[in-house]
């Protein structure tokens, strides 16, 4: 039953790594981030495609999730095969060989004193 939790394919359409940050590095930097639940009973490896307002999608981008676990993917910290460019609006679609279940969270520090976090469940396609 729980291979079946979710879908296979997940869009998040509004991205856009905040950024610069005010504060002490790590705790307050901005960042987006997609949490990824495989409830299924084998590792996956899921892809992301990036695509930008006035650039060609960059991907895939490849993230193991292991069995009955959850990944934390920060988009800050995907690198290959090309960095994120940040503070620009991208958007991100999650392909997965099984059902999964994402969630989308951005924690904005870009205002001197202020943490805003948010989260959303991603759009399931």
């Amino acid at each position: 039953m729980s291979d079946e939790l979710g879908a296979r394919v997940w869009v998040v359409p509004g991205g856009r790594v905040p950024f610069p940050a005010h504060g002490p590095e790590p705790a307050f930097t901005g960042f987006d981030q997609l949490c990824v639940l495989n409830a299924g009973d084998r590792e996956v490896e899921v892809t992301l495609d990036l695509y930008y307002e006035d650039a060609e999608p960059v991907g895939p981008y490849r993230v193991l999730v292991g069995a009955r676990r959850i990944r934390h993917v920060r988009i800050n910290d995907l690198v290959d095969p090309e960095a994120i460019r940040l503070d620009r609006p991208y958007g991100c679609v999650l392909r997965s060989p099984v059902p999964v279940v994402v969630q989308f969270l951005r924690q904005d520090t870009r205002l001197p004193g202020v943490v805003a976090l948010t989260g959303t469940i991603a759009y399931p396609a």
